[in-house]
């Protein structure tokens, strides 16, 4: 039974598993996007999350708590001038967790964690220009065939061997 174990220990001591946590968190933060294990992902949230919202008040007391969590100065750095004002109206939740599978030598179910406000493909516009040219054709049966005219039929005028040959000796006369 599981009773009042909150924190995942991750097999580690307590110091390991602070400094653990405090590399992964200057990472994410530098990085945006690290993968890892689904376990260190969701304990590395429960540590990440309450630093940035540390971030949203930018003084001199909030930048030594965050530097006393994180311990590296490029990271403290990062994380006010970059991230903070990008979450800044968020209440929270600035952490995604996004499963990518099984690892190969011992099976531990791998993740990328990321920073929700700095990914492209689930803003709204990465998102829809994504799915605007993902939009293809779809596999239907049935439907009316169209009938084929003479002129779609037709080879272009480009593609004709005669206008291949005086497309090329035009590119050879302007490079000489």
């Amino acid at each position: 039974m599981r009773h009042n174990k909150t924190v995942n220990h991750l097999g580690r001591q307590a110091s390991h598993r602070k400094a653990l946590m405090a590399n992964m968190a200057v990472s994410l933060i530098l990085h945006k996007r690290i993968s890892t294990t689904l376990a260190k992902a969701k304990a590395l949230r429960t540590y990440v999350e309450p630093i940035i919202t540390k971030s949203k008040d930018d003084s001199t007391h909030s930048r030594r708590m965050v530097f006393a969590y994180l311990k590296n100065k490029e990271a403290v750095t990062e994380l006010f001038r970059e991230v903070a004002p990008k979450i800044a109206e968020r209440p929270g939740g600035y952490c995604r967790i996004l499963k990518t599978g099984f690892r190969q030598g011992d099976g531990a179910e791998t993740c990328f964690i990321e920073l929700v406000d700095f990914d492209t493909e689930y803003t709204q516009n990465g998102g829809a220009a994504k799915k605007g040219a993902a939009k293809g054709r779809t596999r239907r049966a049935g439907g009316a065939k169209k009938t084929a005219t003479a002129t779609e039929n037709a080879t272009p005028a480009a593609e004709t061997p005669v206008a291949e040959a005086a497309a090329v000796e035009a590119v050879a006369a302007e490079v000489e």
